[in-house]
């Protein structure tokens, strides 16, 4: 009888000791809290000269003009089924724990809205509308978001195809998905404004890390005509 106690702790002990080396052998990945339900990500670029030559004033961050890019909008959650979650934890948004990342924030993820701001406003009601769905914290939510950003450049890829923001031309918009496909190996979404007219905003679809672009499982309405205009981003005052 001793003899298989003794014999069952030991198992008992290899048991565990294996579970241990195991769990520090294997790379982890980031857990998704189980109250909080998405499928994937928008990762959503807008045009500033799409944003500005519109009816509502537009003006420069304090920080001065962003270059002529595309900018950071958002990383939205999505659902496969059509629908969004948002507001998903009261946790509040401290400028402190990004301070590192103003920088970057400053040149990728700048607001145009009027009045005049340092852009915190808009950090902030992006964190709480979609990063508290995000199961990041405030920090990583940021990072991972300017590094995708970074990982792209549609406006080479753009260029690189012979087209140009300018107040003449219009392009097919299949062209211009075609091509930023090329360029991201995923098939984004477009989405126009001005009566349809104009390029708008790109959504290009991420997985619920935050760290890989995917196909989109659906896209927005992207409301665009079958030709658009690009308008130039001008380098003067808005």
């Amino acid at each position: 009888m001793m003899r298989w106690l003794y014999v069952s702790t030991v198992i008992s002990v290899l048991a565990a000791m294996i579970a241990i080396l195991k769990s520090r052998s294997t790379p982890t990945k980031l857990t998704i809290s189980a109250d909080i339900d998405f499928d994937f990500s928008y990762l959503v670029l807008q045009w500033p000269g799409s944003f500005c030559n519109l009816e509502r004033p537009c003006c420069d961050p304090k920080n001065g003009r962003p270059a002529a890019n595309f900018t950071i909008h958002g990383l939205w959650p999505q659902l496969k089924r059509g629908k969004f979650p948002e507001y998903c934890d009261p946790t509040e948004f401290h400028l402190t724990e990004i301070a590192d990342l103003v920088p970057e924030l400053n040149q990728y993820w700048p607001s145009l809205s009027c009045p005049t701001s340092d852009s915190t406003g808009f950090w902030k009601h992006e964190w709480e509308r979609h990063g508290s769905c995000s199961s990041l914290n405030q920090h990583d939510y940021f990072k991972k978001t300017l590094a995708l950003v970074k990982s792209v450049d549609l406006l080479k890829a753009l260029q690189g195809a012979g087209m140009e923001p300018n107040i003449e031309n219009t392009y097919d918009v299949l062209d211009v998905q075609h091509t930023l496909r090329h360029s991201i190996g995923k098939t984004p979404g477009i989405q126009c404004n001005k009566r349809q007219t104009q390029l708008f905003q790109v959504y290009i679809c991420v997985d619920v890390y935050a760290e890989n672009f995917i196909e989109c499982p659906n896209y927005p309405d992207g409301r665009c005509l079958p030709k658009i205009h690009w308008p130039i981003f001008p380098q003067g005052n808005l």
